[in-house]
Formats: structure tokens, C-alpha cells, sequence
């Protein structure tokens, strides 16, 4: 028989090949690379000493420490004029409110005293009157259409204060047929210049929502307030075409349950003319 080499499981191929791999010699490493020379550290300023500060830093700061000094005189000083001049809105309405009551008691007692005589007390004739436009522009005469931009009705509803003497009295009579009218109350002024009011300024409409306004444009003549305003026209004073024409005509509604018939007179039952103290009904149902 022929003769066999016994089996030895260390002369397998792979276990052969895997032993040569791990024989072979380990690969040399790379060399290191030298290590970044260190950056030197900034110089330190000595203890003690201030670091320089820039000179336009130092201009700007005094400049906004100037601005701000100015700023804050500027604001106490106009906080200052404020409150005096609150204090003397405050003294004029007091004595306006005293001027009014005292109006009101005179005229009860001239009505006792001419009713204890067996008496009539007529009252003066009014000095003012409010004036409204109730009809359009349609079939218009030229002179009616003229004599309604005079008085600065331009537009339905449109309503203005007038200054009655004859030649104002002579004008509405013409155009009677557009416009009703008749002598607002204090009450009526008051609401209409509270609610509707606007200014006249750079020709501009601005409403009248600060006193401001109203002392830039009539401080000269006395009037810094709303109130001393209201006073001027109700009174009908001696600034009264200044501070008449400073207040834009007043832009109403419809009558709240609209108009009877704008065809016949008032006295007839209708709407056009004068109405006298019944114009401060139709000045509620239209503010």
C-alpha cells in the first residue's frame, strides 16, 4: 500500500495564507509634523494706565449730552406754559359759566317785573343766528347762487353763523326758499362747535381737537380755547368775523324724520325761513 501523510489541520491553505499575512512586517508610521510655532501674546498696557479714547467718541458724546440738556429744558419749560396756561382755560370758563347764569336770572327778573306791572318783555333782537341749507343746486338763480357762496353754503346741510344786521337780514331773505334759520341757544353753539367743529388752517379743514389750534390761529386776537371760541360767537364779540371765518361750515345730517315739506314757509307748515328759537329743535335732529 502506498504510504499516506496523516492529516494536520495546521496545513490547511487558508490557516497557511492568514499565518503569511500576519508575518509580514508592520508598516513604519509617518513622521509627525512639526507643531505651528506659538503666536506671541499681545502686549499688556501696564497696570495703572488709561487705554486712549478715540476723539470722535469724545465729540459725539459731548454732542448728545448737549442735545439732551437742550431736550430737557425745552420739555420742562413747555410743561410749565402748559400748566399755566390750563390754569387760565380754567379761570375763563368759570367766569364764562358766571357771565351765562347771570344772563339767564337777568332776563327772569326783567319777565317778573314787567309781568307785576301788568306788563310784556320783549327781548333785545338777536345779534346771531345759524343758517342751513335744505335745498340743492338744481333751477338756481345766479344771484341766489351768489348770495349762497357768500355765505358759504355751498352744499345741502351745509350750516354757518351769520352776524344779523341789515345787510345780512336783506341776503337771507332772498334766498329764503334754500335755507331755513333762526337764533341758536348756548346749548346749540356749544354742541355744534364740540361735535362738528373744524378749523380753518393753511387752508385745510382740521378738526378742532386740541386748544392748540385754536390759540395758533387766534392767539392774537384772545382766543385760546374752545371755550373762549364758543364765548366769541355766542356773544357775537368783537373778534366775532375772525373767529366766525376761522370755523368751517359745518357739514350736518338729515334730519332725524326728515322734513315736513320744503315748499312752503315755516309759518306755513313747512321748512324754509326763518324759524327763531325752533331752529335749535332742528339743529338737534340733524348734529
Amino acid at each position: 500500500s502506498t504510504w499516506e501523510t496523516p492529516y494536520s489541520p495546521l496545513c490547511h491553505p487558508l490557516i497557511i495564507m492568514s499565518s503569511k499575512k500576519a508575518a509580514a512586517p508592520a508598516k513604519t508610521a509617518a513622521p509627525a509634523k512639526p507643531a505651528a510655532a506659538a503666536k506671541p501674546a499681545p502686549a499688556k498696557a501696564a497696570a495703572g494706565t488709561p487705554v486712549p479714547v478715540p476723539e470722535s467718541f469724545l465729540k459725539k458724546r459731548k454732542t448728545l449730552d448737549e442735545i439732551k440738556a437742550k431736550r430737557a429744558v425745552a420739555k420742562a419749560d413747555k410743561t410749565k406754559k402748559n400748566k399755566a396756561t390750563r390754569r387760565l382755560i380754567f379761570k375763563r370758563a368759570e367766569k364764562y359759566v358766571k357771565e351765562y347764569r347771570q344772563q339767564e336770572k337777568d332776563l327772569i327778573r326783567h319777565k317778573r317785573q314787567a309781568k307785576n306791572n301788568n306788563g310784556f318783555y320783549i327781548s333785545p333782537e338777536p345779534k346771531l343766528a345759524f343758517v342751513t341749507r335744505i335745498r340743492g343746486i338744481n333751477c338756481v338763480a345766479p344771484q341766489t347762487r351768489k348770495i349762497l357762496q357768500l355765505l358759504r353754503l355751498r352744499q345741502i346741510h351745509n350750516g354757518v353763523f351769520v352776524k344779523l344786521n341789515k345787510a345780512t337780514i336783506t341776503m337771507l331773505r332772498l334766498v329764503e326758499p334754500y335755507i331755513t334759520y333762526g337764533e341758536p341757544n348756548l346749548k346749540s353753539v356749544s354742541q355744534l362747535i364740540y361735535k362738528r367743529g373744524f378749523g380753518k388752517v393753511n387752508k385745510q379743514r382740521i378738526p378742532l381737537t386740541d386748544n392748540s389750534i385754536i390759540a395758533k390761529a387766534l392767539g392774537r386776537y384772545g382766543i385760546i380755547c374752545i371755550e373762549d371760541l364758543i364765548h366769541e360767537i355766542y356773544t357775537v364779540g368783537p373778534n366775532f368775523k375772525v373767529a366766525n371765518n376761522f370755523l368751517w361750515p359745518f357739514k350736518l345730517s338729515s334730519p332725524l324724520g326728515g322734513y315736513v315739506k320744503k315748499g312752503n314757509h315755516f309759518t306755513e307748515g313747512g321748512d324754509f325761513g326763518n324759524r327763531e328759537q325752533e331752529i335749535n329743535k332742528l339743529i338737534r335732529r340733524m348734529n
